[in-house]
């Protein structure tokens, strides 16, 4: 399997995107927890439009030199506050211009794809995100134990 580096593969997705195409980017990472997972899940960036971005949109964005997929928590104007479902502490802020695109699918590794506009991913969103922070952070300890 030939390897190239973060800085290489992410310009692509952004000039992909920046043509008006899709990228598909298999998770790293756990932060996403546990709604998606590392190594299992495969996402589904698309364009997307200044409106589009609102709380509850997980979408990839660059942040100190990084770029990052999370979720929006809120938005002020141009200014984003984001942060990763299995983050209860950790918080990140960029501007809408540092938004590459937005998640709108999702493949599992059955080959399962969920559209995050059905309730099959909205669903399990909202109610995560309702969950107290000391609920998540301890529901993500027990997933974490057992191995999920």
């Amino acid at each position: 399997m030939k390897q190239i580096s973060n800085k290489l593969f992410f310009e692509q997705v952004e000039a992909l995107i920046a043509e008006g195409q899709e990228a598909e980017l298999r998770l790293r990472g756990n932060s996403m927890r546990p709604l998606l997972r590392d190594g299992r899940d495969t996402v589904i960036i698309a364009p997307t439009t200044d409106c589009e971005l609102q709380p509850c949109e997980v979408v990839l964005f660059r942040y100190q030199g990084r770029h990052i997929l999370h979720r929006i928590r809120r938005r002020s104007g141009n200014n984003l506050l984001l942060a990763g479902d299995g983050n209860y502490r950790l918080t990140e802020q960029c501007t809408t211009a540092d938004v590459v695109g937005r998640m709108v699918r999702i493949r599992r590794r059955s080959g399962r794809v969920i559209a995050c506009n059905t309730w099959h991913w909205r669903l399990p969103s909202a109610c995560w995100l309702l969950l107290p922070a000391l609920l998540r952070r301890i529901l993500l300890a027990i997933l974490r134990r057992i191995g999920r």
